[in-house]
């Protein structure tokens, strides 16, 4: 077993590092920089059952360790993904896991029904941030009963054995009890956390910097907030696989997410800046591994949670066989 090798499910991934959704294309994007196969999993943009123009420009504005984005999901629909973007990804040989969004329950079901037969599915994240346009626009993240009608709605139209993962919010006042929800409606894993929901005013112009008022808030700003919802959320379903994002540059915030509780770390705003930063992530976080001697890591998954003294196994250089090796001596 690689020391990399990690689970979400039933599926099993070569290692732990992955985009996040709208932050690293189809794939075509970053595939200029390196081969996307090498990656554990692509996640694409939100999936819509029609093509979006998006919001009006300006969409993106700069803040402290952070970027407020108000792209409006912005996207080909699911006929073109299916045509264009699935074809080329499998073509890759990438893992796809593919996030998808809706207006209404309704609508996520139907682009997960039209998922259901297609190739190279790895498994279907659910963006439960998107507004529900029959329950006053608030977003189904907001409540536990609306996003576990949706994640409900998903699992019954996605093929036995693809994974079903529901993207959470921070934006709520009890993120464990919609995790909870989404887990007994029948999802198989949780990713989180979605971009905060922030807003900027230009000084200058005494006017909003956004076209759309308000936007999502992504960047290192939210790490401290991401690992606290995934050691909250791990905490409360230790048997829950969870995708942990937010703010990830290096391999040693990756590795913060583990501890907390993630089995798999999703890359974003880090990779407008550096294309590549998800492979140079990826060899990071080998590295630190490596480094305290680490021989799985599986071993690491929730680290933080249990005492000090906790035996793990480690790579043992000079033998080449494991051995036991203390929590309190991993610095």
């Amino acid at each position: 077993m690689s020391v990399l090798e990690t689970r979400l499910g039933q599926v099993g991934l070569p290692n732990p590092i992955m985009t996040a959704a709208g932050c690293g294309g189809a794939g075509r994007e970053l595939g200029r920089f390196f081969d996307v196969a090498k990656l554990g999993a692509v996640v694409t943009p939100s999936i819509m059952s029609e093509a979006r123009a998006g919001r009006p420009a300006p969409r993106l504005a700069e803040t402290p360790s952070g970027v407020l984005n108000a792209t409006g999901l912005q996207g080909p629909g699911i006929g073109t993904f299916l045509s264009r973007d699935l074809p080329w990804l499998n073509e890759q040989g990438a893992r796809t896991i593919v996030s998808i969004a809706g207006n209404s329950v309704r609508e996520y079901a139907e682009v997960a029904g039209r998922l259901a037969d297609a190739p190279g599915v790895t498994a279907v994240e659910i963006n439960t941030s998107c507004p529900n346009v029959e329950d006053r626009g608030l977003m189904f993240a907001a409540h536990p009963s609306a996003a576990a009608e949706v994640v409900r709605a998903v699992r019954a139209h996605t093929r036995r054995g693809v994974p079903v993962l529901a993207k959470l919010s921070a934006d709520v006042t009890d993120v464990v009890g919609v995790a909870m929800a989404c887990v007994d409606a029948g999802a198989d894993g949780l990713s989180m956390i979605n971009a905060l929901h922030g807003m900027a005013i230009d000084t200058a112009t005494l006017r909003p910097r956004l076209a759309g008022v308000t936007g999502g808030l992504s960047g290192p700003a939210i790490r401290p907030v991401a690992v606290r919802c995934v050691y909250q959320v791990h905490a409360a379903l230790p048997e829950v696989p969870i995708i942990g994002m937010g703010g990830v540059r290096t391999g040693l915030d990756a590795l913060e997410l583990l501890l907390a509780g993630a089995s798999a770390v999703a890359v974003g705003t880090v990779n407008f800046h550096d294309p590549s930063a998800c492979v140079r992530i990826l060899r990071e976080l080998d590295g630190a591994l490596r480094e305290r001697g680490i021989g799985r890591l599986s071993d690491i998954v929730g680290l933080a949670h249990k005492p000090a003294g906790t035996l793990i196994r480690r790579i043992d250089p000079n033998v080449g066989v494991d051995e036991p090796i203390e929590q309190e001596t991993l610095q």
